[in-house]
């Protein structure tokens, strides 16, 4: 029988998958279920053993949670990245990281196929498609759902048919959670108009009372909250959620455009991503100088577009990654927040490297390490060439 490696989550598509590819196509097939911090250990012994029920011959769960931190989100946070100015791509870079590592999974068991169960009507068919054809070119991608182009109904169907017994009942909203925040899409994301009513929050609101939390970034990584320190700062985020989650903080709707050119509507929650980000943002800005964090803005901006689009093996990713962490170099020091329901503000930071520092001057007040006559040669030269340019331009008198 022929191998194929199956992209597994226990939910509908999947569960399809497995049985249509053992039953209707003759293959074995392993499944791998790639945790990048969305998963409990219940939710991780449970999909296993559905697994095994469905006929799956091998099921592997990776811990990914780490890798990543390591690979991506860290990057993502050295470039303050938001897409659209608004989203911590929460899930786009999350599909990366697993495509990665069921391609891995595919080459460690010589597998001739590799099935994922992607829809033709979103990003995440691209992200898994170009990523396999990259890593494991030659072997075959399976697509059921993609292919056959089945409704949820006809799923279910078959499904029952064979026996299989899961929760068929949709939820009012489908949830997407990982380390970078959670996903969250129904019927109010499907249209233009509409804003998520409060029950469909995954995390609802139980802090009410504001409460001040201090980062300590360690060269642009989150390396303690409240002074408590962490192995790895993937536990610091994680850490940081529990605090900063329960207030509400983070949530929107993201609205961008797919890589297959049509537009989309998705909500999220992203406490801790947006806490590191904005106090990340404000800790650069007073110790990095004015022209590092324009290219920064630059550079990451790219970034994170190409992110979003699947490019994370493009070359060019690992260049611009050599241009954030080095201007991480001096990125050291204390970010004080406040946090209250739905919102937060960025108190101050304290570091070593705080480039606002008295013994030059103070904003607006006074200068200690130039003179007045300094400013006004330095402002008649900064000008200089824009004075040319109108002195040569200057209207002229007709007939002259």
């Amino acid at each position: 029988m022929k191998k194929v490696v199956l992209g597994f989550s226990g939910g509908l598509d999947t569960t399809y998958c497995v049985k249509y590819l053992t039953e209707a196509k003759g293959y074995e097939v392993h499944t791998v279920i790639v945790n990048t911090g969305g998963f409990s250990e219940e939710e991780l012994q449970s999909a296993e053993a559905h697994a095994y029920k469905l006929g799956a011959k091998t099921h592997t769960a990776v811990d990914a949670v780490k890798g990543y931190y390591d690979r991506i989100i860290k990057y993502l946070v050295f470039g303050n990245v938001l897409k659209n100015n608004t989203y911590p791509l929460s899930v786009s870079a999350e599909r990366l990281i697993q495509a990665l590592h069921i391609a891995e999974h595919v080459k460690t068991l010589n597998a001739q196929a590799v099935a994922h169960g992607s829809t033709g009507a979103g990003n995440d068919q691209v992200r898994f498609d170009m990523i396999f054809n990259i890593m494991i070119p030659g072997v075959e991608i399976i697509t059921p759902i993609r292919d056959l182009k089945l409704s949820r109904e006809e799923e279910i169907e078959y499904l029952k048919d064979r026996g299989v017994v899961m929760n068929f009942a949709k939820a009012a909203y489908s949830i997407n959670k990982g380390l970078w925040g959670t996903s969250v899409g129904g019927k109010e994301t499907l249209n233009s108009k509409g804003i998520l009513p409060e029950a469909a929050w995954p995390t609802q609101v139980t802090k009410h009372e504001s409460e001040e939390v201090k980062l300590y970034f360690n060269k642009g990584e989150l390396a303690s909250v409240n002074d408590k320190t962490f192995a790895h700062p993937s536990e610091a985020i994680q850490y940081l959620q529990t605090i900063a989650g329960p207030y509400g903080i983070g949530r929107d709707i993201h609205v961008g455009d797919t890589i297959i050119g049509i537009k989309g509507r998705v909500g999220f929650e992203a406490a801790a991503p947006m806490v590191i980000l904005k106090a990340h943002h404000a800790l650069e800005k007073h110790v990095l100088t004015k022209w590092q964090l324009s290219w920064k803005d630059t550079i990451a901006n790219f970034y994170g577009n190409w992110m979003h689009e699947g490019q994370i093996l493009d070359p060019v990713m690992r260049d611009m990654e050599a241009f954030l962490q080095s201007a991480q170099e001096n990125v050291t020091g204390d970010v004080f927040v406040q946090l209250l329901p739905y919102r937060f503000q960025i108190i101050g930071i304290e570091s070593k490297y705080d480039l606002m520092n008295s013994k030059f001057g103070k904003y607006g007040e006074m200068n200690n390490g130039w003179s007045g006559e300094d400013v006004r040669g330095f402002s008649k030269i900064f000008g200089n060439q824009t004075a040319m340019y109108h002195l040569v331009n200057a209207p002229r008198p007709e007939g002259s």
